[in-house]
C-alpha cells in the first residue's frame, strides 16, 4: 500500500517507513504544490483531535489529484511533564520552537519531580475507513541537554525502560523501540494487517 505521511518532518517519515516497509507498504511524505502541507492547528489540548483535524485537512488537500487514492497517515505527538501538570503536551512543538530546550529545562529548576511521558497517536485514512493507534514511552527529563541524535525534546528525555541515555544518545533503531511514536505505528501495523472489518 502506498502510504502518505502528512508531516514536514524527515525525522518521522524515516521512522514510519522502517517500521511499515517490511510490512510492504512504501511511506512516502505527502507532498502538495511541491511542498509539504501546512497545517492549521486546532487549540485542543487532546493529540487524537489534532490528528483528526489534520487528517481531514490533508484529505482535501488531495481531492481531485492523484493522490487521492492514496492512504493518508498523520501522528501528533507531545511530552507531557508531570511538575508542568502535563506541560507542555499537544503544545509541544510550538513550546519547542519559542522557548527551547532550555525553557523547558528552566521550568522544572529546583523541582525534585522530573518525571514525563511522550505520547503519540497515529492515524491512517484509507479512504472507507481510519485507524488509530496510539503510544506512551514514559521517562524522564535529563538535568541538561546531553546527545546530537533525533529532533524535538529528544536531547532531554531519558526513558524509563532504557540504560540511562537520553533518546538524542540513541540510534535511531534504539529509539524506535522504545519510543511513543514507534509504539504507535506498531499499533497501526498490527491494524494494517488484521483482515478488514
Amino acid at each position: 500500500m502506498k502510504i502518505l505521511f502528512a508531516t514536514g518532518n524527515e525525522h518521522k517519515v524515516t521512522e514510519a517507513a522502517a517500521l511499515l516497509g517490511p510490512l510492504g507498504h512504501n511511506v512516502k511524505a505527502l507532498i502538495v504544490d511541491g511542498a509539504s502541507p501546512g497545517f492549521v492547528e486546532p487549540q485542543a489540548d487532546g493529540l487524537e483531535e489534532v490528528a483528526l483535524a489534520k487528517i481531514e485537512q490533508a484529505r482535501s488537500m488531495v481531492i481531485g489529484t492523484p493522490l487521492a487514492d492514496s492512504a493518508i497517515l498523520v501522528e501528533d505527538s507531545g511530552l507531557f511533564v508531570y511538575a508542568l501538570d502535563g506541560f507542555p503536551g499537544a503544545y509541544s512543538s510550538y513550546v519547542e520552537r519559542s522557548v527551547g530546550l532550555d525553557g523547558v529545562l528552566r521550568l522544572l529548576d529546583g523541582s525534585d519531580d522530573r518525571g514525563a511521558e511522550y505520547r503519540a497517536v497515529a492515524i491512517i485514512d484509507l479512504g472507507d475507513r481510519t485507524l488509530r493507534a496510539s503510544g506512551v514511552c514514559r521517562g524522564g527529563i535529563a538535568e541538561g541537554k546531553m546527545g546530537e541524535s533525533g529532533f524535538g525534546y529528544d536531547p532531554i528525555f531519558i526513558p524509563e525502560e532504557g540504560d540511562g541515555r537520553t533518546f538524542g544518545q540513541m540510534s535511531a533503531e534504539e529509539k524506535s523501540s522504545l519510543s511513543h511514536r514507534g509504539r504507535a505505528l506498531k499499533g497501526l501495523s498490527e491494524h494494517l494487517k488484521s483482515p478488514s472489518k
